[in-house]
């Protein structure tokens, strides 16, 4: 058998001597090193997030990675392979630093990130070394906070809530405080609830208010605060936008006018807000055209004011008509003031006194005065008169200077002032009394003018035939100076009368002639 001949060997020492010389990666794979050397970064919504990486030369093939997270639950951020990946790197192409940049960082972007070398492997890239991980916080900042009242303007004295809301902020520690014009308010309610991704939080606060006529320049602040903030989030609601004040409507009227003349009936609008208000005036229920649409004027509180005025003649057609001043403010109910025009013929036109101004107060007063103190002088008066009359009443018509001697006889006995005196018996008649006074009265009118009578002289003695002559139908003389009684009359003897009557008289000195 015929041996063929070998192959030299010198491949297999090649292969031996070349086993025996060691890899220049060798070394240098026992020495690679990754460091990551944050623990934890916060960051703020919105801002750029810096994640640093670093790597020693050498070590196996394979690419270095960034993820989110570790496990099956993991996210690539950075490949370096992959461009597609939303991190980037901060130094483009070194092969040591892999330090990435992560733009706008929002709340969701929260987690703890691993920077990871990779090796090549017959099955794909395997886990060669991992970095220890950092763990990143983004705090969100709230919204700037918005404020909303009522939908509906509303009136003095009423109660509205305001709600303040802001969201989209992390931590969920937020602060809330209120002012009304730099006073603070007690909110009544704050509450804050996880927002829609679960890595933020809303908030809303409210608060009541108790509206005000003044509030027109007036402001509710909502402030903000969060960790987040540098300086405080505010907004301000001005209460003019929900504040309405309806108006006060004078119409003052005029008083009588005369035929012919021009009469101005003034409608005042005061006090109202906003400004938007409508005057329409009307003549006995019908509208009338006027002239001019007046403006409202605003006022150093923020009201408005506004004054109309129509003017009329005053013709007999339009006396008693009723004109009216309607006003309407943001679309409330009407509000109406009427006045009558009064047209007073001529010559008959009232003055313009407190009178016809509407003081009646005053005239029933006046009126009142008067009548209680003519009442009480009229009373005064008739009791004066009454009183009067009682005395007259209790002092008799004559004196009686003695009594009776005897029943059917008077004496009459002289004094020495020559005056006679007569005693006086009325019994015999009831109604000697009432012609004894009329008796009275014509001796008193006939004393002698200019003073008291003089007492007359004492007659003669008579003769027992000028006694009986005389005794039946009175004396022979009323007196030297004064007439007689009246024709058909009797007489009356008194100190007041001039004569001097006969001593036979009987029982009075009256007696029918």
């Amino acid at each position: 058998m015929e041996l063929l001949p070998r192959r030299p060997a010198w491949p297999l020492t090649c292969l031996v001597l070349l086993s025996l010389r060691p890899w220049p990666g060798a070394n240098a794979q026992a020495g690679f090193q990754l460091q990551q050397p944050q623990k934890e970064v916060s960051v703020i919504a919105g801002e750029t997030l810096t994640l640093s990486c670093t790597v020693t030369t050498g070590g196996p093939n394979g690419p270095v990675k960034w993820l989110k997270g570790w496990g099956s639950g993991s996210e690539t951020i950075y490949d370096q392979k992959d461009t597609s990946t939303w991190g980037k790197r901060a130094v483009d192409g070194s092969n040591t630093d892999f330090t990435i940049l992560i733009r706008d960082v929002r709340p969701e972007d929260a987690g703890t990130y691993y920077c990871v070398k990779f090796q090549k492997a017959p099955t794909g890239d395997e886990l060669y070394r991992r970095g220890n991980g950092t763990v990143v916080v983004v705090q969100a900042r709230p919204s700037n906070p918005t404020v909303s009242g009522p939908s509906d303007r509303v009136e003095p004295g009423n109660t509205v809530s305001f709600i303040c809301k802001s969201g989209g902020f992390f931590p969920s520690d937020i602060d809330v405080n209120w002012f009304k014009d730099k006073t603070p308010i007690q909110p009544q309610l704050r509450n804050v609830t996880p927002g829609p991704s679960n890595f933020t939080y809303n908030m809303s606060s409210t608060v009541t208010v108790t509206l005000q006529k003044d509030d027109i320049h007036s402001e509710l602040t909502c402030q903000v605060l969060h960790t987040t903030l540098t300086a405080p989030l505010t907004r301000s609601y001005h209460l003019s936008q929900i504040l309405r004040v309806p108006p006060k409507v004078v119409m003052e009227p005029p008083g009588p006018m005369g035929l012919n003349e021009t009469v101005s009936f003034t409608c005042d609008v005061q006090g109202f807000y906003p400004g938007s208000v409508t005057v329409t005036w009307l003549e006995n229920g019908k509208e009338m055209n006027t002239e001019s649409t007046p403006q409202p004027t605003e006022t150093s509180k923020g009201l408005f004011d506004l004054r109309s005025t129509v003017s009329v003649q005053a013709v007999l057609e339009k006396n008693g008509s009723v004109f009216a001043c309607r006003v309407v403010h943001e679309g409330q109910d009407p509000l109406s003031r009427n006045a009558t025009l009064l047209v007073a013929a001529s010559g008959q036109k009232e003055s313009n006194s407190p009178y016809t101004n509407g003081n009646s107060l005053f005239i029933y007063v006046a009126v009142g005065v008067v009548c209680t103190v003519l009442a009480l002088l009229v009373i005064a008066i008739l009791y004066l008169i009454r009183v009067k009359q009682s005395k007259g009443k209790s002092s008799p018509s004559a004196r009686l200077h003695e009594p009776e001697k005897s029943s059917g006889t008077t004496t009459q006995d002289s004094d020495p002032n020559n005056m006679t005196y007569a005693d006086l018996n009325f019994t015999k008649e009831k109604k000697n009394v009432q012609r004894v006074i009329e008796t009275w009265t014509w001796c008193t009118s006939a004393r002698r003018p200019g003073g008291l009578p003089r007492a007359p002289r004492r007659p003669p003695p008579s003769t027992p035939a000028s006694r009986s002559s005389g005794s039946e139908r009175g004396c022979t003389g009323w007196g030297s100076r004064g007439p007689g009684p009246p024709q058909g009359g009797g007489f009356f003897g008194s100190t007041d009368c001039y004569g001097t009557c006969g001593l036979g008289w009987k029982h009075s000195l009256w007696h029918r002639g």
